[in-house]
């Protein structure tokens, strides 16, 4: 099985020899013991060995659904939420976001960076990372949850792990009352996160936490 140029020069920075032993994984699930056969200029070669049961991964698939935030803050939700398990991440264009669009080249490195997270956490799933669409656009399927400041209702109260699940999490600004009225009437159930106001990077991840903390 012979690798990439970026995954052969990762093993060459790692300074491994012929017959070391390796995990590697596909991106969607599979996952297998491997042993270096070569490692030179001109590439990298495995030989893949025995399957592995992977248990790392959450009973139902879990997109997250998140405002289009500033600067370096999307990259750390991405890595944070890679970690903690998401299949999906959803990049969302919302009202009150203070970025309206990201380029191509933006999107290529969110997915960089989930899938190095994804070889850091040791998951054998990366999750997609996906262009941004208008919220108006979301579709539930499965459970959706809200992270809404003022509600009483909590997460856990309302994870069902027989249903994919939605997370939404807004921008620097929050949601305008349109559109939580608008995600409400479409199933999605308005959470809170606890008593005070979370920053718009802190929040999908504090989400994501209480889910991990239920030992799923």
């Amino acid at each position: 099985m012979p690798l990439s140029p970026d995954e052969s020069q990762h093993l060459r920075v790692l300074r491994l020899r012929p017959g070391a032993e390796l995990r590697v994984f596909d991106g969607q699930g599979a996952e297998a013991h491997a042993t270096l056969i070569r490692l030179d200029e001109g590439g990298a070669m495995l030989e893949l060995g025995e399957a592995i049961d992977n248990d790392r991964e959450t009973p139902q698939p879990v997109t997250l659904a998140v405002a289009l935030l500033k600067g370096d803050k999307l990259s750390d939700v991405v890595r944070a939420a890679t970690e903690l398990g998401v299949t999906t991440v959803q990049l969302l264009q919302t009202r009150q976001s203070d970025v309206p669009e990201i380029g191509e080249q933006k999107l290529i490195r969110l997915r960089r960076v989930a899938a190095e997270a994804s070889k850091q956490s040791r998951r054998a799933v990366t999750p997609e990372v996906l262009a941004p669409i208008p919220i108006s656009q979301l579709k539930l399927e499965g459970q959706g949850l809200l992270a809404h400041p003022g509600s009483a209702e909590r997460l856990t109260d309302h994870l069902d792990w027989q249903r994919p699940l939605t997370l939404v999490s807004g921008p620097e600004g929050g949601f305008s009352d349109g559109e939580v009225r608008a995600l409400t009437e479409a199933g999605f159930v308005a959470v809170t996160l606890g008593p005070r106001i979370l920053r718009a990077e802190t929040a999908p991840l504090a989400m994501l936490g209480a889910i991990a903390a239920t030992g799923v």
